[in-house]
């Protein structure tokens, strides 16, 4: 019994060897990570399976949309993330439970304002896009229900990322496992027993992310232990708003210009067909599992390097980061493999079309060696955030996706046209996000080395106690 009140406890990461402590963390974040891209895995399969090619690409279409309305929460998210584990690192009680207490009044004023916003800009998004007429009624729909149940979204992922801070990974993995269950159950029931379509598998993930936000705010408010969540310190705070909104910007305008070009190249690949945007939907979504274990470490180093520079452990974030990179590049190179041998497999899940399987596996292949490199990205920009320099990956993913991604997309397509393909090869789309992510892993590397981000750890000893620093 205790050694299961132990799992559900947060963790120290100040103490111990570095690279256990950074596995036995990322484990259940990966677990979550896989059952959180599940979510809408499965909404794939089962529109792809009982709906139809167009319902599947009607669900891909509308993610570029979606996440870029959802970009508050990333800069809420992020900030919250660094400041919860350099104050628990820190052991300061009073500024961590002020953190926690204001994220969660944000995250009920953000979505709010997402709830209004979402559905009336939702069309006119689409219809920029070129979304074809086929599916553009089934993206709307799925957009809006999305966007009206935002708040269970929102709290999950906020309230999730305060228990990682806290090193708890465990509770956010077990809710969202119960979740993940109930909406593959819910998306079957809306789907085949009420024939509800594309809305139902919204429907599905919308009542299920506000289950897991119930189970994790229940959490929260029982660990009185290590903080106090009163309604005084739900009050806002211009101090902590302030820092907030000075980390989790950075990483909001990231999310948001990734976001931005995704709806770019979007409409580039909208010009090449509803076979093409159905075969990109399966890419993405395996994409999405490959890309779990890099996501993972880079969340884990992110905690890690922010507790350890709250606790000013320098020499342990240093081991940590070479350790964990070393073991994120084992685990992305493994993935990479298993793609290569596997990827037919795993496309035949979304689709009995053989030529969409032919296609999407072509694709895959162009993109599997570019998980080596973004482990490395991952994991360094994580332990960058983790010090406070959200800013550094913020301008590192600005070049890559404004000055790299884009151009790179369109450019391949312009140079490939011919009268078989008149808008270009598809390929174009997969080759620059390749590009894309091995420069964008030299030039993290090369900013991790200079070393700025130790400049910016928002705690600083001051007469034995520790005082929230803002730094400029």
């Amino acid at each position: 019994m205790s050694r299961l009140k132990e799992l559900f406890a947060p963790k120290d990461l100040t103490e111990g060897t570095p690279w256990k402590r950074i596995v036995m963390f990322a484990i259940p974040m990966l677990i979550g990570n896989i059952a959180q891209q599940f979510y809408n895995t499965a909404d794939s399969i089962i529109v792809g399976k009982y709906v139809g090619d167009n319902a599947l690409a009607a669900v891909g279409s509308a993610s570029p949309v979606l996440n870029l309305l959802l970009v508050l929460f990333v800069g809420i998210s992020v900030g919250a993330g660094i400041m919860v584990s350099q104050f628990f690192g820190a052991k300061d009680r009073e500024r961590l439970s002020r953190t926690i207490g204001i994220c969660m009044t944000l995250t009920a004023i953000v979505s709010v304002i997402i709830m209004i916003i979402g559905p009336l800009v939702t069309r006119p998004l689409l219809e920029l896009l070129n979304t074809p007429v086929s599916i553009v009624d089934w993206c709307e729909d799925y957009l809006t229900i999305f966007f009206l149940g935002i708040a269970g979204f929102a709290f999950y992922n906020i309230l999730a990322g305060i228990l990682r801070g806290l090193g708890d990974s465990f509770s956010a993995l077990v809710f969202l496992l119960i979740a993940t269950a109930l909406n593959v159950v819910l998306d079957l029931w809306f789907v085949i027993q009420f024939n509800m379509g594309v809305p139902g598998v919204a429907l599905a993930t919308v009542i299920a992310q506000g289950i897991s936000a119930v189970l994790c705010a229940i959490k929260l408010i029982g660990m009185k232990s290590d903080f106090e969540l009163s309604w005084q310190m739900l009050k806002l705070d211009k101090e902590y708003v302030v820092k907030l909104i000075r980390l989790g910007l950075p990483s909001g305008l990231t999310q948001a210009i990734f976001s931005l070009s995704m709806i770019v190249v979007q409409s580039l690949t909208n010009t090449f067909g509803e076979m093409f945007i159905a075969t990109n939907v399966i890419v993405m979504r395996v994409d999405g599992f490959a890309m779990m274990p890099n996501f993972s470490f880079g969340t884990a180093m992110t905690t890690y390097a922010g507790q350890n520079i709250g606790a000013n452990r320098m020499d342990r974030v240093e081991k940590g980061t070479r350790d964990g990179t070393m073991i994120a590049v084992g685990v992305a190179t493994t993935l990479t493999i298993m793609i290569l041998l596997f990827g037919r497999i795993l496309v035949s899940f979304f689709t009995d079309t053989p030529a969409l399987i032919d296609y999407s596996v072509k694709m895959m292949r162009i993109l599997a060696v570019g998980y080596i490199a973004m482990a490395i990205t991952q994991c360094l920009s994580g332990v960058m955030r983790g010090a406070g320099d959200t800013t550094t990956p913020m301008w590192i993913s600005l070049i890559n996706t404004v000055c790299l991604r884009v151009p790179l997309a369109y450019g391949i397509a312009y140079l490939t046209r011919s009268p078989a393909y008149p808008n270009g090869r598809p390929e174009s789309i997969f080759i620059s996000l390749l590009i894309t992510w091995v420069i964008g892993s030299l030039i993290t590397t090369y900013f991790y080395k200079r070393g700025k981000w130790r400049e910016k750890g928002l705690v600083k000893q001051k007469q034995g106690r520790p005082e929230l620093v803002l730094v400029e």
